[in-house]
């Protein structure tokens, strides 16, 4: 799965987690959906938060990248293509042995190697080699000059020669202790930590697929933390012993579009639904306030963000545009256009209750306009299969560097790999305006290149974005050390619950 399987790949049921809701110092936190695997190497919390590895970077709440297992951040040649890191000499990994630059050589030369098939590879595909000319010093070598590549070392270091997917072995602040398929992951608190020992010796992360069951185990203690939708967020507030934080997020929901499908493939169809669609009322009614309205990919909140890129809610201009394109209303009140029928299946994840909502709303927005969208609750892996022929209602997101996601969900060269443009959208501007942006280390030819990015696909609706989210937690008891910063779409193991290795109890 994608480096957001935590959030977009439901694997298992809703089990018994075998916490203690806070006694004995055990901390359980309710997620959505287990993981794929546990090695950053194939894909597991590459942008850190992993609470079990360590990058070269981390990451504050603020998104200001700080050295973690580096000493600062990276020396760069003139020419951009040579990015050299000097590494901490205290560190262990949890199994005792001194992490060394040969361990970052091997982490980085494990996930380019194709033979391990790593789902973000591609995000790594600037680097051409990787030295440890020293057990102190890493040098990367790039084909190009890459300009996101100190943000890109995040990712976790893994010790030389071993590719763990289900027992690792890191230097993060807590070290595995067991994994129960479809129940739990148990870790406990790493004591010689470099950082410190954390606070909280115990964290259980018990997978609740379900919105409403997470929200039920809330409330009866089993959990000690969890994310909601606002709405099930909402009955906790004001709750004696409970603290609920609405953090910001450039986290979108957003309808990816089949692009080589009679209806969903023609632009004026997509346009007139993004016309359509009443975004302030999905904010308002759906989210509870918790979000707000989205019309590309980058977030207003970002320096990155296209001002050009906004939108209208208008019905009639929608029908104009659908008139005009040959769309004309049928008997029954839905279009036609040479005898096919303006109708289209949106699928959504079954136990996504916000996901739910938000197809509920484009349903009914769509037949105000004469569309008509079946819509199919499915687990997922009914969904991956249908993705090029049917619309899905899908979350992505990153505050960080916009190469993140955007390249490989609109680059035509990852069309239909996986949750990768998975509407396999084809156009060589995106393509070309992409390619720039990734290889150029001038900051006003990337300002463009994004910008110009964020036209097009305004202009071609591949997606129609919805809203921007507001991420809720809910957390039992009162703790020093939690600090809300900006969340990215994964937010298992990140977002506010990055920092829990700091999180020390105030009673």
């Amino acid at each position: 799965m994608l480096a957001t399987a935590a959030c977009s790949a439901p694997q298992g049921p809703a089990a018994t987690a075998g916490g203690t809701g806070g006694a004995d110092d055990t901390f359980v936190v309710g997620l959505s959906s287990e993981f794929d695997n546990l090695s950053p190497v194939l894909g597991f919390s590459p942008d850190g938060g992993s609470m079990i590895f360590d990058g070269l970077m981390t990451r504050s709440p603020d998104l200001t990248l700080k050295p973690s297992l580096a000493t600062a951040a990276p020396e760069v040649s003139k020419d951009g293509r040579t990015v050299t890191f000097t590494l901490r000499q205290d560190v262990r990994f949890h199994d005792g042995k001194p992490l060394t630059s040969e361990d970052v050589e091997y982490t980085y030369e494990a996930l380019l190697d194709p033979k391990n098939n790593s789902p973000i590879r591609g995000d790594y595909s600037a680097i051409e080699s990787v030295e440890a000319p020293d057990p102190a010093k890493v040098v990367f070598r790039l084909k190009h000059p890459y300009a996101p590549l100190a943000q890109r070392a995040t990712l976790g270091i893994v010790p030389k020669g071993t590719l763990e997917k289900t027992k690792p072995v890191g230097s993060g602040p807590y070290r595995f202790t067991s994994w129960t398929p479809g129940d739990k992951i148990v870790l406990e608190a790493n004591k010689d930590y470099w950082g410190g020992p954390p606070a909280l010796t115990r964290v259980v992360l018990a997978f609740a697929p379900d919105d409403n069951v997470r929200a039920t185990r809330l409330r009866a203690g089993e959990f000690d933390a969890t994310v909601l939708p606002p709405r099930a967020a909402a009955g906790f507030r004001g709750q004696a012993g409970l603290s609920v934080f609405d953090v910001h997020s450039a986290d979108y929901r957003g309808i990816s579009w089949p692009m080589n499908e009679p209806v969903t493939g023609d632009r004026a169809i997509r346009q007139a639904m993004s016309l359509a669609i009443d975004r302030q009322a999905m904010v308002d009614s759906i989210l509870v306030g918790a979000g707000t309205p989205a019309y590309g990919p980058v977030s207003p909140d970002t320096t990155w963000h296209n001002p050009e890129v906004t939108g209208r809610t208008d019905a009639e201009a929608a029908k104009r545009l659908l008139d005009s394109a040959g769309w004309k209303t049928g008997k029954d009140g839905i279009r036609e256009k040479g005898g096919t029928r303006a109708a289209f299946t949106l699928m959504y994840p079954a136990g996504d209750s916000l996901r739910k909502e938000l197809a509920l709303a484009v349903a009914s927005d769509a037949k105000r306009v004469g569309l008509a969208v079946e819509l199919a609750g499915l687990d997922w892996d009914a969904i991956e299969p249908r993705m090029s022929k049917d619309a899905l209602m899908m979350g992505y997101g990153t505050p960080y560097d916009p190469d993140y996601i955007n390249y490989e969900m609109f680059h035509s060269a990852f069309a239909g790999k996986g949750f990768f443009n998975p509407g396999r959208y084809d156009n060589p501007d995106v393509d070309r305006l992409l390619d720039e942006g990734r290889e150029s280390a001038d900051p006003a030819v990337r300002e463009r290149a994004y910008r110009g990015v964020q036209k097009i696909l305004h202009d071609d609706q591949p997606w129609t974005y919805l809203v921007f989210l507001k991420h809720v937690y809910v957390i039992r008891g009162d703790y020093s050390g939690i600090v809300p910063g900006v969340d990215a779409h994964e937010h298992a193991t990140g977002g506010l619950f990055a920092t829990i290795h700091t999180w020390k109890p105030t009673a």
